[in-house]
């Protein structure tokens, strides 16, 4: 499934410091930029933009949340890191969530500006 996602930052500049490395942690590239936009492409041809709102403050969605896919539970482990040490706040340390212990594996943070993400590995069926 192709996909496109989008969260509000409030100094673009500041934000790639933080999503830069995650994206190549994930293999994602930098598929563009623009003055106040920068778009990150998967390897599966999802896009992850982020940037200045078309209108006014960049602001937390209360209930937001993005997801990217890692292809194994150590690199989500790794990602989860690099975020807590570029200054990301912890939202759920990596592990197991749900019934399944062979299930979903993910952690949840914040980025610079309190967007809330998860970084996950599920088992291919």
């Amino acid at each position: 499934m192709l996909t496109v996602g989008r969260y509000g930052v409030r100094d673009l500049a500041r934000a790639r410091t933080f999503y830069d490395p995650i994206a190549q942690m994930l293999g994602a590239v930098l598929a563009f930029e623009r003055p106040d936009l920068a778009a990150y492409k998967g390897a599966e041809g999802g896009m992850f933009l982020i940037g200045k709102p078309f209108a006014g403050e960049a602001t937390v969605g209360n209930g937001s949340q993005m997801g990217f896919f890692a292809s194994s539970r150590a690199l989500v482990d790794a990602v989860y890191a690099k975020a807590i040490e570029l200054g990301g706040k912890c939202e759920g340390p990596p592990g197991v969530r749900g019934p399944d212990p062979d299930g979903f594996y993910g952690a949840y943070f914040r980025d610079l500006d309190g967007n809330k993400l998860t970084v996950f590995h599920m088992k291919q069926a």
